[in-house]
């Protein structure tokens, strides 16, 4: 079924919401920013490991890693499913699920850490890591979906060389 506009924009507004939500909460109070180890931009202070970060923090992680990550799980089965069913495997369905995990795995990894542990220790370059590679999703998003996909494939080269990718076709012819 194809998808209608006002779903399409009623999906877009809640996560415009559902963002500007968690941004907001550390401004009136619940959660807090502090600059990067590095200083460079800002992120959730992990330095403080109170009550106010911890419930912050496993809110932030249920609502935003783990019941996307579940949801992710459960639609790229069920359009797993539908591929093998058809046998045109258009796209790696494990692939975003997975860039999400390597991506945002670390950083949630040392901010739960954080609430038990004082991470003060692991020197600051080292604690930025798990902050830049979360900053790079969108990018490595943008590239699995558009190098996963074969049809977006086709349209890059296309688009870069000119050049239109033929696909081989099946003699179907009788002997």
């Amino acid at each position: 079924s194809r998808l209608q506009w006002s779903t399409a924009v009623s999906t877009m507004v809640f996560a415009w919401l559902f963002a500007a939500f968690w941004s907001v909460m550390p401004l009136l109070g619940w959660g807090e920013y502090d600059y990067e180890p590095l200083r460079t931009c800002c992120t959730l202070d992990y330095s403080k490991g109170d009550r106010n970060y911890v419930t912050f923090l496993f809110a932030l992680s249920i609502f935003n890693f783990m019941i996307p990550g579940f949801i992710m799980l459960t639609s790229y089965q069920s359009i797993h499913q539908k591929f093998r069913k058809s046998g045109h495997y258009k796209f790696n369905t494990g692939l975003p699920l997975k860039t999400l995990v390597l991506c945002w795995g670390p950083y949630c990894l040392l901010c739960s850490y954080a609430a038990i542990e004082n991470v003060m220790f692991i020197p600051p370059k080292y604690r930025m890591i798990p902050a830049l590679i979360a900053k790079t999703v969108p990018t490595v998003d943008a590239f699995v979906y558009a190098l996963g996909n074969e049809n977006y494939r086709g349209g890059i080269w296309q688009f870069l060389t000119g050049q239109k990718i033929e696909k081989a076709e099946v003699d179907n012819k009788t002997k």
